[in-house]
């Protein structure tokens, strides 16, 4: 006999229908499953052999055969045990499903030898585009429910044992579909860290409020010990909360990656701060069944890069794109996949070798080569994609043992940062920040005065700006204009926008 059910696997972020097609007929015993799966799908022959037994089912002595259909697309996990185990019994007559309910459901899960049926990656991307895919219920394991049950519309049946699923599609039991509130923004817990705890550093939060408002790129040079770290660790208490959609397209990453377990959702904005020793596929994504990379995982988020220079040079290289077009493609042989990174990058590096050049406590003692050979592991194309290069200075005994609290704590700066969003919000469409307006949208929204148009033009010749440089440093005038709470770009904005673009000139004369 044959039968049909239906399951999914994702491909990138997105899912693909699979069909899971089962054949019982007569001939030498054996159990195939074609249709260019893994090695992870052959094996699945033998867990579910072994669970149907242990679940009190005895398969009759006929060839098995399953295709997962369509044949050329690559599969690969242990989502399809379930789905190729109900579609055996289906084929041998224990189970009669009506057609119609296996056209409306997506089944997934893995087997354990003893019928339970087992957490699974991809869940909730799968859950996402079930509507997509003409489907309006999903079977899958009772681990995964939390994270599918947040997809409007969809009936998620959670299950935690095969005997469990086969009484429910026999109607002898009820599996009440499971549903989950849709979380406020983010989550309830607090964040202990606050810029009030960070003393002094006045130009660095500022830079700070400026990326958290206009989502700009930020790059801190300092001496070791300036306190780089401390401030990119408090960067997420002044960002925006996630939005709902911000929610789930985040979270699909951390399905596909198999990281939410425990929990349904990403509710807050990621931070991801990988060692530099990471690899390019480690960073960018990457394998032979392409994964999301540490861009990916930052998605709505921020990714920290410490000791910048560390990092291997085509590592770095492989970010241009991403920081660009907001999205990694990974190219292999037989396919082409696109990973989301909408990421918010934060870099901190020493200025030297030696990490004092124009320490004012402690003395270089690094050669002009050294410091030329260091500051070439970072390329121009690279550097020029960020908008906001701060150098960080060591702090003095007075201001470290001040005993008065700073005045600029997370919560104002974020005070100023939400005002400057809601602006954004006005002006852009899709919920988009100053940082990602095109062409045509600079030239509508960053007017500037004839005083601020006379201050660019002389500093675009001066800075040997590029035509990037030339529209993220207007991009970075209307974030700055933006917290100012005014329309129009003026001469103070564009100087400050100008003072962020100019680290070549401030290493340059610390280097004399």
């Amino acid at each position: 006999m044959h039968a049909k059910v239906f399951s999914a696997t994702p491909i990138g972020v997105d899912a693909h229908l699979v069909e899971v097609e089962a054949d019982i007929s007569f001939g030498l015993v054996n159990f195939y499953i074609v249709g260019l799966p893994d090695t992870a799908i052959k094996e699945s022959s033998k867990r579910i052999q072994t669970a149907l037994k242990n679940s009190g089912i005895t398969l009759p002595a006929r060839r098995i055969t399953i295709n997962l259909a369509p044949a050329d697309l690559k599969k690969e996990g242990t989502v399809f045990d379930l789905p190729i185990a109900i579609g055996i019994l289906q084929a041998a007559g224990f189970l009669r499903i009506e057609k119609e309910f296996l056209h409306e459901t997506l089944m997934l899960g893995e087997l354990s030898l003893d019928g339970s049926i087992r957490f699974i990656k991809g869940a909730l991307a799968i859950a996402y585009d079930a509507h997509r895919l003409g489907k309006k219920r999903i079977i899958l394991p009772a681990d995964n429910c939390a994270e599918a049950a947040y997809i409007d519309g969809l009936e998620v049946i959670g299950v935690s044992h095969l005997t469990e699923l086969i009484a429910y599609l026999r109607s002898e039991r009820t599996v009440t579909p499971t549903s989950a509130r849709i979380p406020e923004a983010a989550a309830t817990d607090m964040p202990t860290l606050d810029f009030a705890q960070v003393r002094g550093q006045q130009q660095a939060k500022r830079a700070l409020q400026i990326a958290a408002a206009g989502r700009h790129n930020i790059l801190f040079v300092g001496s070791p010990g300036s306190g780089k770290t401390m401030l990119a660790k408090r960067l997420p208490t002044i960002m925006p909360p996630l939005s709902f959609h911000e929610l789930l397209e985040a979270s699909k990453i951390y399905s596909i990656s198999g990281k939410l377990r425990g929990k349904p959702l990403i509710t807050q904005r990621p931070f991801r701060s990988p060692h530099h020793s990471i690899s390019q596929a480690g960073l960018v994504g990457g394998g032979s069944y392409p994964q999301p990379g540490e861009i990916s995982l930052a998605h709505h988020g921020i990714l920290f890069l410490d000791e910048l220079t560390e990092f291997r040079r085509e590592a770095l290289e492989a970010l241009r794109q991403p920081l660009e077009h907001k999205e990694i493609a990974i190219a292999r042989v037989h396919q082409a996949i696109s990973f989301p990174a909408s990421f918010l990058l934060v870099a901190a590096l020493n200025p030297c070798p030696c990490g004092f050049l124009g320490d004012a406590k402690r003395t270089c003692s690094c050669s002009p080569q050294q410091i030329a050979r260091y500051a070439q592991k970072l390329s121009g194309p690279l550097l020029d994609r960020i908008d906001l290069q701060v150098p960080v200075t060591s702090l003095e005994y007075d201001t470290i043992t001040a005993k008065e609290v700073d005045e600029l704590s997370s919560q104002k700066l974020f005070q100023d940062v939400q005002r400057a969003c809601e602006r954004q919000e006005k002006r852009l469409a899709g919920g988009r920040c100053n940082s990602s307006m095109l062409p045509d949208e600079v030239t509508r929204y960053c007017t500037l005065t004839p005083v601020a148009e006379q201050t660019l033009k002389k500093a675009f010749a001066t800075l040997n700006l590029s035509m990037r440089g030339y529209h993220k440093t207007l991009k970075v005038a209307r974030t700055i204009t933006d917290l100012a709470g005014a329309d129009q770009i003026d001469v103070a904005q564009i100087q400050e926008a100008l003072m962020y673009r100019s680290l070549d000139t401030y290493l340059g004369q610390q280097r004399k």
